[in-house]
């Protein structure tokens, strides 16, 4: 059975009627999971994280979110969604990125716990028991703090990079050892989905609600297929993404800048014009110095009206109202063994 949906449709409306349509009741734990290069991975963590939420003896669901991968992890998913009546399958009509495939994935889930981890098998399926045990003492948040990260060793030193450059420049403090996975309330999901900004760093955001918030140390695994999608360009445009949607301190630091140059500019001057009148024979430097103040000044300026234009582009960006990702498909099985559903091409506002 498929649904159109008309196009700038909200989840409120043939989105959740066609979820009431698969499952009647709220699962207690909703697991989301963004794929992406995952097609291998897919049928192991399937297994994983069935076994170690039916161990839980609660109700759940999973929802895999694919961001457009272009493996064939789509069908993988979509077949697993087809048989096991818990998985929801979703794809999203290009890829987005990771943040928001997440908050594709948190608008779907229903559950009053819901846990996000990657699809990589780094955060392991059997660590969400844990989480859920904390996080029931008292918790809105708990966080899986990797007690040693599995990572290669590039992607350590740009993620460590990241975090010092982002603490800097946005005045929050979010741990270096910490990534996405985690269990949050679902008062905490509902205060995320809140936020529709374009710019979207899931955990700056996560930090930015300050709701309650434990640790749990994990064992954090070897990548099981593959190679990480981030690469030192993807996670230079997120740190910018994340230190422009979180503080305006560039701009204030590009002030500082401005400022330190003027005043360096006025007593290099000063100098030069003490030491002609000291002794008038050696006169004034010649064009070196001139051009590389100037030259150096010119890419000052360049840099501020860059950052300015950066901010202004956010602006404008979130302005113009587009959604914030739009499905393509989700597959879901019914009720009682019935043929799974599909729906298509829902579109999701970020207002």
């Amino acid at each position: 059975m498929v649904w159109p949906v008309a196009d700038g449709a909200l989840f409120s409306g043939a989105w959740i009627e066609a979820r009431r349509s698969v499952i009647s009741q709220s699962p207690f734990i909703s697991v989301v999971v963004p794929v992406y290069r995952a097609e291998r991975i897919l049928p192991i963590l399937a297994k994983r994280l069935t076994a170690s939420l039916a161990a839980l003896q609660r109700s759940y669901e999973i929802i895999l979110v694919d961001d457009r991968s272009p493996d064939g992890s789509w069908e993988v998913i979509r077949q697993m969604a087809m048989t096991h009546p818990c998985m929801v399958a979703m794809r999203l009509s290009r890829n987005f990125g990771q943040h928001y495939a997440i908050t594709a994935g948190l608008d779907a889930a229903r559950g009053e716990w819901t846990v996000i981890m990657d699809c990589d098998l780094q955060d392991q399926p059997e660590e969400i028991s844990g989480l859920l045990a904390l996080a029931e003492q008292g918790y809105d948040v708990v966080l899986a703090r990797r007690k040693v990260r599995r990572d290669r060793l590039p992607k350590r030193i740009f993620s460590r990079l990241f975090y010092v450059v982002f603490n800097f420049l946005s005045g929050y403090r979010m741990d270096p050892t910490v990534g996405a996975f985690r269990i949050m309330h679902r008062r905490v999901v509902d205060a995320y989905l809140s936020m529709r900004e374009v710019s979207r760093l899931f955990g700056g955001l996560i930090e930015w609600l300050g709701f309650e918030t434990a640790y749990l140390d994990v064992e954090h695994a070897s990548r099981y297929d593959g190679r990480s999608s981030y690469n030192f360009r993807s996670m230079t445009r997120l740190a910018l993404d994340g230190m422009i949607a979180f503080s305006n301190r560039p701009l204030y630091l590009s002030i500082a800048i401005g400022l330190a140059m003027s005043f360096l500019s006025a007593g290099f001057g000063a100098a030069l014009v003490i030491r002609y009148f000291l002794n008038p024979r050696i006169g004034v430097p010649g064009w070196l110095s001139t051009v590389t103040l100037t030259t150096f000044t010119g890419g000052l300026i360049l840099l501020n009206l860059g950052v300015l234009g950066v901010y202004l582009g956010r602006i404008y960006d979130q302005t113009k109202g587009r959604p914030l990702y739009v499905v393509d498909r989700i597959v879901a099985q019914a009720e009682g063994g019935n043929p799974a559903h599909s729906l298509d091409t829902v579109i999701h506002e970020g207002k």
